[in-house]
């Protein structure tokens, strides 16, 4: 298959209160549903927002806690969906990203690599080791969380083993729109695939959360972009323009890996 629905959920998120985030995350994916959506994505840290000095009480191992939700939802539905959540495990406390199958598997779990400095995740969380990728129907895709945007070697990894797709959940706030809106069509025209780039709104403390999520195609094409508002931003991706993008300028064939 190449074509599918995708729903991105941009939402705002109670720093605090799971009980909330789950509520509203529970309404916009049977959203996502009804409008026939093959994959739908929710925020960074959807279930908790940042309040990471309490993250030891919100996390919990995958397939527990909102995790479990997840799954439950995703059986529910019959749906893809990702997100990224609080995940607690033996080597400590981890920001997590998921893609659950509409079996309710877990296909790929991928525990965030680079962890945000300037909002204290480094102090509290474990960096994940590793890229993780899935295959899907639509074909492989990778997994990354916010921060990771900005380091292109991951995506490019993702690239030259087959991926075809990424899902990016991310808290990304005011005032690095410019950056933000930048670098996701920076990595879907580098790597010639297809971003699904799903940011939050609202705000914690003094922290604005913008939103602006996105589908960007390998050509570069914004095929949707929210705005600073909560709302459900669906569209029909096309991944065969995956295979078009890399045949047409073949940028993976030419790389000089000498000098990677």
């Amino acid at each position: 298959m190449s074509t599918l629905i995708v729903s991105l959920v941009q939402m705002a998120i109670t720093e605090g209160d799971p009980e909330a985030n789950e509520a509203r995350a529970y309404e916009r994916v049977a959203e996502s549903a009804r409008r026939g959506s093959d994959v739908v994505v929710l925020p960074e840290l959807w279930g908790s927002g940042y309040d990471l000095t309490r993250a030891a009480s919100y996390a919990s191992p995958v397939g527990e806690g909102l995790f479990a939700r997840v799954a439950e939802w995703a059986r529910t539905f019959h749906i893809w969906l990702s997100g990224s959540l609080l995940e607690r495990a033996e080597g400590g406390l981890y920001n997590t990203a998921y893609l659950v199958a509409p079996t309710g598997e877990f296909v790929a779990t991928y525990r965030k690599m680079h962890l945000f400095r300037l909002m204290d995740e480094h102090l509290y969380l474990q960096a994940g080791e590793r890229p993780v990728m899935a295959d899907t129907p639509w074909g492989p895709v990778g997994l990354g969380v916010c921060y990771d945007l900005r380091f292109p070697e991951l995506f490019r990894v993702y690239a030259l083993r087959g991926a075809r797709w990424v899902i990016l959940p991310a808290e990304w706030p005011h005032p690095r729109l410019h950056h933000w809106r930048t670098l996701v069509q920076a990595r879907a025209i580098e790597e010639q695939m297809f971003v699904l780039a799903c940011n939050r709104v609202g705000s914690a403390g003094d922290t604005q959360f913008f939103g602006h999520s996105m589908v960007v195609s390998p050509w570069g094409e914004v095929l949707i972009e929210g705005g600073e508002q909560e709302v459900i931003l669906t569209t029909e991706v096309n991944l065969a323009e995956v295979e078009q993008a890399r045949t047409r300028i073949p940028v993976l064939e030419d790389r000089r890996d000498e000098y990677a």
